[in-house]
């Protein structure tokens, strides 16, 4: 709203006194101001999606028997960290400026990229999850009635739901264009991933 008001009154300017270098440069900032704005609002519509797809599925499970436990504490802290790098950094920067020291520009096309690209993760989640139905779980445990799933998408690809999330953190990086809560994601779960992807062949 503030964007617009100021695009307005700048407009105001541009038709009374003409074209200089200090209104143009203001122009840029305020469009560059929208477009971070509509890029956040955008990153946030995803990261409620991927979520609520999750713990749609986490509450369907919840009351199947965990039969063998793996998870370990290495895991357990790798997953902190990836709840910080894919959660709390992205929300710290998108709903308050105390980030905004590590701000950086990418073109356009890299953040219209970043959306298509997250969207193709949410679908790979949401079938990653759907396919394997009651074999999900959040960690490295095998639950009752346990099968090994190679119908659906996991006859094409081996990981899809690891791919669905690496998808989701490169997307991260070319929506959020910040050098802390942009790439913290691609950080923190590159850790788990090397942490888990062993353990879970």
């Amino acid at each position: 709203m503030c964007g617009s008001l100021g695009l307005w009154r700048l407009t105001l300017l541009l038709v009374q006194h003409g074209m200089n270098s200090a209104l143009i440069s203001q122009l840029k900032q305020i469009l560059m101001n929208m477009n971070t704005v509509s890029l956040k609002i955008v990153f946030m519509i995803c990261l409620v999606t991927i979520y609520s797809i999750r713990f749609s599925y986490q509450r369907r499970n919840k009351n199947n028997s965990i039969i063998i436990d793996k998870k370990t504490s290495l895991e357990k802290f790798v997953l902190f960290l990836t709840s910080i790098g894919m959660l709390f950094l992205p929300v710290i920067y998108v709903l308050t400026p105390f980030l905004e020291f590590a701000n950086y520009r990418l073109p356009i096309w890299a953040n219209i990229t970043g959306i298509f690209v997250f969207l193709m993760g949410i679908w790979m989640f949401w079938r990653s999850h759907d396919d394997l139905g009651i074999n999900w779980s959040p960690t490295l445990e095998v639950r009752e009635g346990h099968t090994l799933i190679t119908n659906g998408i996991y006859q094409k690809i081996r990981h899809p739901m690891y791919t669905s999330i690496w998808l989701w953190v490169i997307a991260q990086a070319l929506l959020l264009d910040n050098w802390l809560a942009g790439f913290s994601g691609i950080i923190s779960y590159g850790f788990l991933y090397f942490a888990r992807i062993n353990n879970e062949e």
